[in-house]
């Protein structure tokens, strides 16, 4: 291609498909149907070959040379060799890649490539976080792949080569007719392009892809992204590589340009960039948006018939849009801030404290003791009363820079809240005279507010009747006097004015273009809230890696508060997966009598205490049936499970167990030995011991058995298998199962089998064990325990988890003579099992329960969650089915309803987007295909209402 600038745009090939299945015959044998796809310079066609294979042969533009489409087939033979997914370059009949293709129009080249089967990231509706992650990690893998590529075809001269966007911009600036417009894209490149010549010597070069946006990647079925374009690979800025692809995420980003933080934060992890390449970075974005809108609009007046290029003009115009809506000193404040680059520390002091009167500060970050007792529901009012009662006659009460401040959190908010104050408020007594901290000169002077500059910074005073004028001043010199409310920001001379509240990630740049005031004041500076980065690498270097967590990137959860989990940035994301805390987050009843017991007595239980008595009674009278009249205490649920089997083991006498496959009972050798899900371990049926057997789970959507009789067959296959047992010299000890199975999504069995299976073991002389850890204490909204549901009644019942709501408690419910079998095998004893704090917990848990009616809750607001979830699955064909009741329930996504394709990224992909959205849920079932919903029992109408609207825009996003 020329080097002139006024070869920039090109027509496409002048081919049409009609003579393309010859030409594919002939020159690559292949037989095929063919269809046209866009592209804003070449020719591209699909060819489908009876077989079901795919290919696209690519007619390229004769402007390029035969070097540079090389290059580009070498490039893609390399990165193959480097494991990136891409079309492989498939050779003619006669050997060679590049085959011609004779039109009356021209003479041009056309060449075949694999087709990679995926759907492109641009059909997406909106992109998250997490999509924008993987993207900018790709890029960067393709960066790390390419640096020791070489070819005389990559040294090119494309109107995309970033280190020509200026000269393409001056070029095509007159194809744009709004003149409004053209003088806004006129500034916006000017001003980008001195900064990025500002470090363009700095700037490394080396082969890119230079197009690696959601347009030229797909995702396969398989979840796997793959770069589907090569048609600008050539030398350029190697940061230019992820300024494309955050400028490419603009077109699917809502107008958020935080989504290329995240693209950008990932490549860096990979291929780290240099101060100044984060320098030019967002100025390349807007470069490239002025390129893309010029570009676009000259190519739409040279090629008026490429529908392709006429539909683009809005996307490129947005990209501009929401590039230049950021500063660009912000932006690189922030990218560098986020990759962990060293900030410009503050002028150092001595300063004189700008106050006469004593302050205290007071701390409203999440993590903050202040914020006990969900206070920060409030918002401006329980801010206001903390400052009252901190405040003293003669003194002053500051609230500090830069840390979030938790009462201006959005419980149900869909995006970062605007929480982070950039500066320092300080209430103190009206007419307290305010003074300069330093030789300064006083540069802006307003009625209630002065600036003034010294040492490079400016210093704003909000909140002062100034009594001076413009001009210098000396340290300690009077400035005025306040009316009672003071706010003192300090930045950079050259910063950007800030915002009195910022929210993340731009907090994050805003911190670092403001210095702290504290000092200023003559006030202590607090330690800097914890970070999600630092604390995941601290837990890295010193945490058993087969401890999960949640999401690839998870957030830091500081604070909880009833069906909220606040994290270190201050934003609540509302938990509906917590079954563990029953009664909510941090409940002030549990929170006092643990309290409470400890500062009085906690031992272990063979010490003689009241409280062992009264939860084992609490617990018995729970279930109506008289069966029951023993409780042994234990400390959590697997601890009770594996107590269970002993007791039906010792009882009976015998070894063998069934155990239903699909489930999880906990992690000790017995409660693992009888779990049987795959996503735990997936080599559970494969690593059974020989004393497990393992039952078809009573599934009614994926099971062998479905329809109305689907009980029944289960009985009788469970019924013949516990006979076999018998016939073999083997009869069971027990039968274990959950009565809804948990780990499938709250899962309902077919009526009358959990009843049916519990007399079918009974009748061979085996116990019947109900693993209600997940399920129990009345989270299903109808009956206290998930058995009970079921018109079932078990030998014996184990339950932990939300009994103590996360406070370590669990117990073991059964009959007399089945407890004290175990006394043949010695004692029995558990350090934290019955200590009087553990059972102080499950007490108020039960009190509260009952006194805050949350079995009811759990029925009313879980009809409320059904009756929406139905409605959406009206909408969202993805939904393939709708599991369990009350506040244990699943949603199962599917991508293909005859067939029950589990959507297993989609899932992991809702999940992402929901947390995006201030939701917590995460994928269950052996296909990891379902979203669990089982939030704390205090989830609210408007919460659920909540959880299904960002559900619904998800899914129409992703589905």
């Amino acid at each position: 291609m020329s080097d002139s600038p006024s070869s920039y745009g090109m027509s496409r090939p002048d081919v049409g498909a009609d003579g393309i299945p010859v030409f594919a015959r002939e020159r690559f044998g292949l037989d095929a149907s063919v269809s046209e796809l866009g592209s804003n310079q070449d020719r591209n066609f699909l060819l489908a070959g009876a077989d079901g294979r795919r290919h696209l042969l690519k007619v390229d533009n004769p402007v390029f040379r035969a070097e540079e489409i090389e290059a580009q087939t070498r490039g893609l033979q390399h990165l193959a060799a480097h494991g990136v997914l891409a079309p492989e370059p498939v050779p003619g009949v006669d050997g060679a890649m590049l085959q011609p293709l004779d039109t009356p129009a021209a003479a041009y080249r056309a060449r075949l490539l694999t087709f990679v089967e995926g759907a492109p990231l641009a059909d997406a509706v909106r992109l998250g976080h997490h999509d924008a992650r993987r993207l900018g990690a790709l890029g960067a893998r393709l960066d790390a792949a390419l640096v020791d590529f070489a070819h005389p075809g990559l040294d090119r001269h494309l109107q995309w080569d970033m280190r020509r966007s200026r000269a393409v911009i001056d070029e095509l600036l007159p194809s744009v007719t709004d003149t409004a417009l053209a003088e806004r894209l006129r500034r916006a490149a000017e001003t980008a392009w001195e900064r990025v010549q500002a470090v363009a010597s700095g700037l490394p070069v080396a082969p890119i892809h230079g197009d690696l946006t959601p347009d030229n990647v797909v995702r396969t079925a398989d979840d796997r992204l793959a770069v589907i374009d090569f048609g600008d690979l050539a030398l350029g800025w190697r940061v230019a590589e992820i300024a494309v692809t955050a400028s490419g995420l603009l077109t699917r980003a809502d107008g958020d340009a935080a989504l290329a933080l995240s693209a950008v934060q990932a490549y860096a992890e990979i291929v780290p960039l240099t101060p100044d390449e984060v320098a030019a970075l967002w100025p390349l974005v807007v470069l490239r948006g002025c390129v893309l809108v010029v570009s676009g609009m000259h190519q739409g007046a040279l090629d008026a018939d490429n529908d392709y290029v006429q539909e683009r003009l809005a996307e490129e115009l947005g990209v501009f849009e929401t590039a230049v809506s950021v500063d660009i000193d912000l932006a690189a404040a922030t990218i560098a801030g986020l990759l962990g680059h060293d900030a410009a520390p503050p002028p150092a002091g001595p300063f004189t404290p700008m106050i006469d009167a004593a302050a205290v500060m007071i701390d409203l970050a999440p993590e903050s003791p202040l914020m006990a007792g969900g206070v920060w529901r409030d918002g401006d009012g329980a801010r206001e009363r903390l400052i009252a009662a901190h405040r003293s006659p003669s003194g002053a009460v500051a609230l500090p820079h830069g840390r979030p401040d938790l009462t201006r959190a959005q419980p149900l908010g869909d995006a970062p809240p605007s929480n982070v104050p950039l500066g320092v408020a300080v209430d103190l007594p009206p007419g307290t005279i305010v003074r300069a901290p330093s030789d300064s000169e006083v540069t802006e002077v307003a009625p209630d507010a002065l600036v003034l500059r010294f040492a490079g910074t400016a210093v704003r005073v909000h909140g002062v009747a100034p009594g001076v004028s413009a001009g210098r001043v000396s340290a300690g010199e009077a400035l005025g006097r306040t009316a009672g409310r003071l706010r003192v920001v300090w930045s950079p001379a050259a910063a950007p004015q800030p915002p009195e509240w910022a929210a993340e990630p731009w907090a994050t740049g805003w911190r670092r273009l403001t210095h702290d005031p504290a000092a200023l004041l003559g006030l202590p500076a607090l330690t800097p809230s914890p970070t999600a980065r630092a604390e995941g690498e601290r837990k890295a270097r010193v945490f058993a890696a087969a401890q999960e967590h949640y999401y690839a990137q998870p957030p830091l959860m500081v604070r909880g508060w009833r069906s909220h989990l606040i994290d270190s940035t201050g934003r609540p994301h509302l938990d509906m997966v917590n079954n563990v805390s029953s009664i909510g987050h941090a409940h002030p009843r549990l929170t006092a009598a643990v309290a409470r017991q400890l500062d009085t007595l906690n031992t272990n239980s063979r010490f003689l205490y009241p409280q062992i008595a009264q939860l084992s009674e609490r617990l018995l009278a729970t279930i109506p049936s008289g069966d029951f009249d023993t409780v042994l205490l234990v400390n959590s649920g697997t601890e009770a499970v594996d107590l269970a089997l002993r007791l039906a083991m010792i009882a009976t006498g015998r070894r063998d167990v069934v155990a239903v496959r699909e489930g999880y009972h906990g992690w000790t050798y017995a409660a693992d030995a009888v779990s049987t899900s795959a996503f735990d371990n997936p080599h559970a049926l494969d690593s059974r011991p020989d004393w497990v057997h393992i039952a078809d789970a009573p599934h009614p959507l994926r099971g062998v058995h479905r329809g109305p009789a689907a009980g029944e067959a289960y009985l009788r296959d469970l019924r013949a298998q516990l006979q076999g047992l018998v016939d073999a010299g083997r009869p069971p000890a027990a039968y274990i199962a959950e009565p809804v199975h948990g780990n499938g999504g709250g899962v309902i069995p077919p009526a009358g089998y959990v009843a049916g299976a519990y007399e079918a073991v009974r009748e061979i002389g085996g116990l019947a064990i109900a693993d209600e850890v997940q399920v129990g204490l009345g989270r299903l909204g109808r009956s206290f325990w998930g058995f009970l549901d079921q018109g079932a009644v078990p030998d014996i019942v184990v339950t932990a988890k939300a009994l103590g709501n996360a406070y370590p408690v669990g117990a073991v419910i059964t009959r007399r003579e089945i407890a004290d079998a175990l006394g043949r095998e010695g004692q029995f004893f558990s350090s934290a099992g019955g200590a009087p704090a553990s059972c102080a917990a499950a007490l108020a848990v039960l009190d509260v329960l009952e006194d805050e009616a949350l079995v009811d809750n759990a029925r009313v607001v879980g009809d409320q969650l059904r009756r929406d979830l139905e409605a959406l699955a009206d909408r969202h064909p993805l939904i393939g089915a709708l599991h369990g009741t009350g506040l244990y329930q699943g949603v199962e996504l599917v991508t293909d309803h005859e067939a029950l394709t589990p959507a297993v990224w989609q899932t992991a992909a809702v999940c992402e987007r929901m947390r995006e959205r201030g939701v917590i849920v995460q994928p269950t079932s052996e296909r990891q295909n379902v979203l669990k919903i089982k939030p704390p029992l205090t989830l609210t109408s408007e919460e659920a209402s909540y959880v299904v609207r960002m559900l619904d825009l998800t899914l129409e996003e992703i589905g």
